[in-house]
């Protein structure tokens, strides 16, 4: 689903978040990046600002290291809610490897929504839940990525 197609259904930033987080459960990377502003800003709160990714290119790249290796991953629907441009919204993700492993994450996610796209993104959740489920060899793996997309935005949220 592309974010056109969401805006022509239902214009709201409720449904661009939504419609957002079905293409990215769906691993559709270029299609992820329509939902997003080009100098939107992407981070995990537990890792911090300093390893922020910006742009649909390198938040693509950055979503890739964690999600692209998974035998299956999906986002399950939560409470959601907005303030017109500022929405917060509370799900979960179900992550699982080839080898077995399965990763629960409850997430709480800031979006910012601007002119039809995601301007801001950020996720708090227990990296130690992940940390505790994942493959031993998860957090090397993460290392060894190609890590070329990190941005400092300790100065922007």
């Amino acid at each position: 689903m592309s974010v056109d197609e969401v805006r022509d259904g239902k214009s709201t930033v409720e449904a661009t978040v939504h419609g957002m987080w079905e293409t990215l459960s769906a691993r559709d990377w270029d299609g992820l990046k329509t939902y997003l502003s080009q100098d939107c800003i992407y981070l995990d709160m537990p890792v911090g600002p300093a390893a922020a990714a910006r742009g649909p290119e390198d938040i693509v790249k950055r979503l890739k290291i964690g999600l692209e290796p998974l035998a299956s991953y999906q986002n399950f629907t939560g409470l959601m809610v907005s303030n017109g441009s500022d929405v917060m919204y509370e799900h979960r993700e179900e992550w699982h490897w080839a080898t077995g492993e399965v990763a629960v994450l409850q997430f709480v996610t800031v979006h910012r929504v601007e002119d039809g796209r995601i301007s801001l993104w950020k996720d708090y959740w227990d990296m130690r839940a992940l940390a505790d489920n994942a493959p031993p060899t998860w957090l090397a793996d993460f290392a060894n990525a190609d890590m070329s997309w990190v941005f400092d935005a300790t100065d922007l949220v």
